[in-house]
């Protein structure tokens, strides 16, 4: 694993433009975080937590600052560079699973593989593995409909893990309240998942939560407020 970090963001801020309003987004925020962390970002609603992980996921651009993903600063690179490195580098799981109502459990799992290139008998192999994993080999000829919730999120994850990565460097998962949408119980199964599955396939995890149990089971939180970071925790 490299030893580089494989997130930085140097003095980072977001204006958005409301109008005539200008909105501060994010103020000056730097943190570094290193290849197989499991953090947590934590704060109240409009602390800025959305748009830190947008950044990171090369889904916007910051007004000012730069960020760094793997050694590469995204900051100003071309749209077909930040398609790349979305590929390859960072993968999401969201609150609402986002999974395609039409494709079975499988098919979801092995669609970020398709569509890298990757030949037929690798995918199989990939998708099994993972879907083995989160425990739903039984489960992968079944569509989202037929899924419980937390099926549904481990899923998602299993499809979040399903990189090409043939520079054998580590992913970035951003999960952006990955256990919102269920129950405490279930939801406790699906955090030890992601934190499971991340750190055995050796990627980093970035967690923003609401819930403070959630931000308990990570090795590290930041704390946000008016869009800096207020505060850290260590686990």
């Amino acid at each position: 694993m490299s030893t580089r970090p494989i997130v930085e963001l140097h003095d980072v801020c977001k204006v958005y433009s409301l109008g005539e309003v200008q909105v501060h987004a994010l103020r000056g925020v730097s943190l570094t975080i290193e290849p197989g962390e499991a953090i947590a970002i934590m704060g109240p609603s409009g602390s800025g937590k959305t748009t830190l992980l947008n950044l990171i996921g090369a889904l916007d651009r910051p007004s000012s600052g730069c960020v760094i993903i793997d050694g590469t600063d995204i900051t100003a690179l071309p749209e077909s560079e930040l398609t790349r490195i979305r590929r390859e580098k960072i993968s999401f799981v969201f609150q609402f699973f986002n999974l395609l109502p039409v494709l079975t459990a499988y098919e979801n799992v092995e669609l970020p593989l398709l569509i890298a290139g990757i030949e037929a008998a690798a995918r199989r192999e990939r998708v099994k593995h993972l879907l083995e994993l989160v425990g739903l080999s039984d489960r992968a000829e079944h569509r989202p409909d037929e899924l419980s919730g937390g099926e549904q999120q481990r899923v998602a994850i299993a499809r979040a893990l399903a990189k090409p990565r043939a520079d054998g460097g580590s992913i970035v998962v951003l999960a952006d309240e990955p256990t919102g949408d269920l129950d405490t119980h279930t939801g406790n199964e699906v955090m030890e998942v992601l934190i499971q599955l991340t750190r055995e396939e050796g990627g980093t995890l970035i967690v923003v939560t609401h819930d403070p149990d959630v931000g308990k089971r990570l090795g590290r939180v930041y704390r946000m407020r008016d869009g800096m970071v207020e505060g850290i925790d260590s686990g």
